[in-house]
């Protein structure tokens, strides 16, 4: 039985097998637009799949677009939701459809990775940062503007000022490595921040595990932080796994 998993985020496509003893396979990542999808999915999926599973946090219009792509060599779609309880997640939002499912499945993945008490930072379009505790209960999180978002938001007000560029420094002495060092530096004190916070409302520091496509940078300057670049799609495999088993 031939599964894909599909992680669609606001920037990039991210699609990998699932294997049969559940692991995720080889990820590839697309960058995507809605005129895109169908030949970007052409070069590296197989002429028939069985099952697609699907996380979007994506808009409408690019869901409705992947979906499409799909359905002439798939015999199932599954779009994944976020729900209150799952596997031994608990959601502390009173209204779990709002929390976004990327970070649901983020949250998913980094239990089944780790046992103990974790606090998951996406690091995509926005910065999201999420706690876990070790009986799996979500306290919450927050959410904060990307480095890069900051960036390309400060070039569309000031066009000035560049959208990329410039090398992190405490103190810089060019424009383009004060932006660097602010946008990126932000970051930094916020997910420090709440490691703090999260440290003493549980007596005990919980694993910081960084995904996305602008976490590279950021784990190799937090001490004990743990690279995770596929956690989505390792949370949608488990997904995928308990609402549809392997058929016989």
């Amino acid at each position: 039985m031939s599964e894909w998993l599909f992680d669609l985020g606001n920037t990039r496509l991210k699609c990998a097998p699932l294997l049969a003893d559940g692991r995720v396979g080889e990820v590839q990542a697309l960058a995507h637009r809605e005129a895109d999808i169908a030949a970007e999915l052409e070069r590296v999926l197989p002429a028939r799949i069985d099952v697609a599973h699907i996380a979007s946090v994506a808009s409408e219009a690019l869901r409705v677009a992947l979906i499409e792509a799909l359905v002439p060599r798939c015999s199932r779609i599954g779009l994944a939701g976020t729900q209150a309880a799952f596997a031994g997640l608990c959601i502390a939002y009173a209204q779990p459809q709002r929390l976004g499912v990327d970070r649901f499945l983020a949250m998913l993945g980094a239990r089944m990775a780790e046992p103990g008490p974790v606090l998951v930072c996406g690091v995509g379009t926005a910065l999201t940062l999420d706690l876990v505790d070790i009986d799996g209960h979500h306290h919450g999180g927050r959410i904060a503007p990307s480095p890069t978002l900051m960036r390309e938001s400060l070039h569309q007000r000031a066009p000035q000022l560049p959208p990329e560029g410039g090398v992190y420094r405490m103190f810089a002495t060019d424009t383009n490595d004060g932006l660097a060092s602010g946008c990126e530096g932000a970051a930094l004190a916020l997910i420090r921040e709440t490691h703090a916070a999260a440290t003493t409302l549980l007596g005990m520091s919980p694993k910081l595990m960084l995904h996305g496509g602008g976490s590279e940078w950021l784990v190799a300057r937090l001490e004990g932080a743990v690279l995770a670049p596929a956690l989505v799609l390792e949370g949608l495999a488990g997904w995928a796994i308990a609402e549809w088993p392997p058929q016989a």
